[in-house]
C-alpha cells in the first residue's frame, strides 16, 4: 500500500493515531497535484470549499465540487489528484484501521 504521507508529505499530515484509527490533515494550493496513494475506508471533513480531479488506478477520473464543512464516506481507493479549482484545499481525513467488508474499488472519490 502506498500511505499518503509517504508519496505526498508535503501535502498530508498525521495529526492523531491510535490502534483503531488515523486522522489525516491534507492541504494543497490550485493546480497541484498528487501521486498515486491508497485510503483505506474513511471520513472526510472539508474545511474549505475546492474542486479537484480524482484518477483511479484504472485511468477513471471524476471531477468533485466540494463546499465547506461536508461530511463524506470515502470507500478504500486508490487515487491520484489534482486542485482543479482557484481555492486551497483543506481536509481531515479519519481513516479506520478495522477492517470490514472490504468494499474496495467501489466508489471513486466522496459519496
Amino acid at each position: 500500500m502506498t500511505d499518503p504521507t509517504t508519496s505526498d508529505p508535503d501535502k498530508y499530515r498525521v495529526i492523531f493515531e491510535n490502534e483503531r484509527v488515523r486522522v489525516l490533515e491534507y492541504r494543497d494550493d490550485p493546480g497541484q497535484t498528487t501521486s498515486p496513494h491508497e485510503h483505506p475506508d474513511s471520513l472526510m471533513y472539508t474545511l474549505s470549499h475546492f474542486q479537484r480531479r480524482l484518477i483511479a488506478g484504472n485511468g477513471e477520473s471524476r471531477d468533485v465540487v466540494l463546499e465547506q464543512g461536508e461530511v463524506r464516506w470515502l470507500d478504500a481507493q486508490t487515487h491520484s489528484g489534482e486542485n482543479t479549482g482557484s481555492t486551497p484545499t483543506h481536509v481531515l481525513f479519519v481513516e479506520l484501521k478495522e477492517s470490514g467488508e472490504s468494499a474496495f474499488g467501489r466508489t471513486l472519490g466522496p459519496s
